[in-house]
């Protein structure tokens, strides 16, 4: 019996080579096949010449005048020209490299031809010859050189020819028609073979959304997994305590803020442990509320740990939980890898047996030699930057931890739903009443001296500046300054008067946190780093960042560099140094001025980045999609998301005769979900 799990090799034409040229292709079986959709259409309708514009593909119908002639240039190389008689005017038509078309061409033969219109010169460059049997609309793939387009079609229409009957509807039919999509074969049917263009759109639309669809089942699924596999005790905290906490703080929460600290005591209150990302911009309070979810844990007789990549970080992190904390039953202790023997051989047993209940650190939280009581609630700080396998570490110390992922790297809603559809995803999405925003100013590399003076006067003011650039040493392959020039420089300028600082990522870490602790201490007044601060201290009397090329970075990047200022309560000063090249270039730069919201520049930088092409986004972390685009389609994402959600909130939902279809159908694309 055909199924559309059977593997490519079952058409006639495809051996063991071209099975791995297709394989290449990520063609495996007849289901592979049929969802290799085009990535474009030639519309092959006839065309006005009269009306055509220079360079527009056409095409004509026509009566061949004399015989063609082929002609041979170069090497291995031929072109075959012959005059096409339309609409009672000669045209020069021109094929190259196909040869073969001299013997299936006659005088006075009447043809279609498809090509590219020279209006000067009245001539075709010839694409293919079109039967009159062929589509209105020629579909085009992805191509490689070991499977061309003339591959690939044939293929395509042989597969739907023998399978199309047992391709299966895999939406429910009543979502299917309060949706206005397509039956699924005749979606895979236009996807391939459109009849007319409002067809094809609604067929793109139902593609889109399957597509959209089946990876939100799958990541519904998976978590689904994750729950029945770890179920956690109910971690009951004291909800007076923490409203005591809230209310002894010397400022006010935002609303944002106040409802995440709900999200999360929500979650530690059920009997599921919690995987949740806490996305906040720079300076909008993630740390207050990761406190008081730690404090909510703790009184509840657990233990919290807050994990950060840097000893500098962990280390400000201890500092200010231990002054939020200060006499109450919360006890804050550090360790990290630089902590001293002496000190980890006393703290491990109060670790280990609960005395200390909050404890701060960086990848020394997971050492074999550190064992917990009850660990309850880890919290990962900027959670990009560690990997997999040690976040996994840290919450296997626990015997059903819950999880608080943190990052300041803003993330579109888009692929929030997409890349985190497996995690809850909260969003602190306004910033504390007392932060002034960063003024940002863009200045061509002319202008570089009114960045200097403005330099000198907020250094002469006693305030801290950062100095971007883009390399650690010069090269040759790029145009762009660097950072050990950029010191020399800035030490020869302001050396005489105020100290001046390096940072980059090429020195160990130890030499990092050095020099970021000289400079938050106000031992360096200027700091000359690369990216490697993107990620670091608050030092609050650093009130000017001049980033340099600052094209060379994308719009994300740019936010979060900028937030390294503007941590006090001062104005802060951003000066993007620039002379970018292109349109969208400009576009970046202007973005970054007139905007202080990282989210909104995630967004735009994705959408000023471009797709590229309709395999899906290129970016780290990031499913892709064959057809679908996270940005662009947000409207359909969202759509599907909460479709898969309903689906799978119901019990057993698999063996529902309307589900049945779709549930078998996401068990034959199974291996997709290894991939995430």
């Amino acid at each position: 019996m055909k199924q559309l799990s059977d593997k490519v090799t079952e058409l006639k034409g495809v051996g063991p080579k071209k099975a791995v040229a297709l394989n290449k292709l990520g063609i495996e079986t007849i289901n592979d096949l049929l969802t290799y959709f085009p990535r474009r259409y030639d519309d092959l309708s006839l065309t006005d010449l009269a009306a055509a514009s220079d360079g527009q593909k056409v095409t004509v119908k026509g009566t061949i005048l004399g015989e063609p002639t082929l002609i041979r240039f170069g090497r291995k190389r031929v072109r075959l020209n012959f005059q096409l008689l339309v609409n009672d005017e000669p045209y020069t038509v021109t094929f190259f490299n196909q040869p073969w078309l001299k013997k299936q061409l006659n005088a006075q033969q009447e043809i279609m031809v498809h090509g590219v219109f020279d209006q000067t010169r009245r001539s075709i460059t010839g694409i293919k010859i079109i039967n009159s049997a062929d589509n209105q609309f020629d579909s085009i793939y992805p191509a490689t050189k070991e499977v061309k387009q003339n591959t690939i079609r044939p293929l395509v229409k042989l597969a739907f020819e023998e399978y199309q009957d047992v391709i299966p509807e895999i939406i429910p039919e009543n979502l299917r028609q309060g949706l206005k999509l397509e039956h699924f074969v005749d979606m895979i049917r236009e996807m391939h073979f459109p009849t007319d263009p409002r067809q094809a759109q609604r067929a793109i639309r139902t593609a889109k959304f399957t597509e959209f669809l089946l990876y939100e089942m799958q990541i519904q699924q998976l978590r689904q997994v994750q729950r029945q596999k770890q179920p956690a005790s109910v971690i009951n905290g004291d909800n007076n305590q923490l409203e005591t906490f809230i209310g002894n703080l010397p400022y006010e929460l935002t609303q944002a803020q106040q409802r995440v600290i709900t999200e999360i005591t929500s979650d530690l209150l059920a009997p599921q442990e919690m995987n949740r990302l806490l996305q906040g911009d720079v300076g909008s309070g993630k740390t207050i509320v990761a406190a008081a979810a730690m404090l909510f844990a703790c009184s509840a007789g657990k233990q919290a740990v807050i994990m950060a990549p840097t000893e500098i970080l962990a280390e400000q992190h201890a500092n200010k939980l231990a002054d939020l904390f200060a006499g109450s039953f919360i006890t804050v202790s550090l360790l990290t890898g630089v902590t001293k023997p002496a000190a980890r051989k006393l703290l491990l047993p109060r670790i280990a047996s609960g005395e200390v209940n909050l404890i701060v650190g960086t990848h020394a939280l997971f050492q074999n030699d550190v064992q917990y009581h009850d660990l309850g609630l880890a919290v990962i700080d900027e959670q990009h930057r560690f990997g997999v396998n040690q976040r996994a570490q840290l919450k296997n110390k626990g015997r059903a931890t819950n999880v608080l992922s943190m990052t300041a790297t803003p993330i579109p809603r888009t692929l929030a739903i997409t890349t985190y559809g497996d995690m809850d995803v909260s969003v602190i999405d306004e910033l504390p009443a007392n932060r002034q925003p960063i003024k940002t100013t863009w200045l061509p590399t002319s202008k570089t001296k009114q960045a200097l003076n403005f330099i000198g006067k907020q250094l002469k003011a006693g305030y801290q500046v950062y100095v971007v650039a883009p390399l650690i040493e010069e090269s040759d392959a790029v145009d762009m300054q660097n950072a050990t020039a950029i010191f020399e420089r800035f030490r020869v300028i302001y050396g005489e008067h105020y100290s001046v600082g390096l940072l980059h990522g090429r020195m160990d870490n130890a030499e990092k946190d050095s020099v970021m602790q000289s400079f938050a201490s106000g031992e360096f007044q200027l700091l000359v780093a690369t990216t490697v601060i993107e990620v670091g201290v608050d030092v609050k009397n650093a009130t000017t960042m001049v980033i340099l090329d600052a094209d060379h970075f994308g719009l994300a990047q740019l936010h979060q560099l900028r937030g390294r200022v503007g941590r006090g309560s001062q104005q802060s000063y951003c000066i993007l140094i620039a002379d970018p090249k292109t349109e969208i270039g400009k576009q970046r730069m202007t973005a970054v001025v007139e905007s202080t919201d990282g989210f909104y520049l995630s967004q735009k930088d994705l959408e000023l980045r471009g797709q590229g092409d309709l395999v899906g986004l290129k970016q780290s972390g990031t499913p892709e999609f064959k057809l679908a685009d996270p940005v662009g389609d947000l409207n359909i994402l969202t759509v599907a998301a909460q479709v898969a959600r309903k689906i799978t909130s119901e019990k057993n939902w698999q063996t529902k005769p309307e589900n049945v279809k779709l549930a078998m159908y996401l068990q034959m694309i199974k291996p997709n979900l290894d991939n995430m």
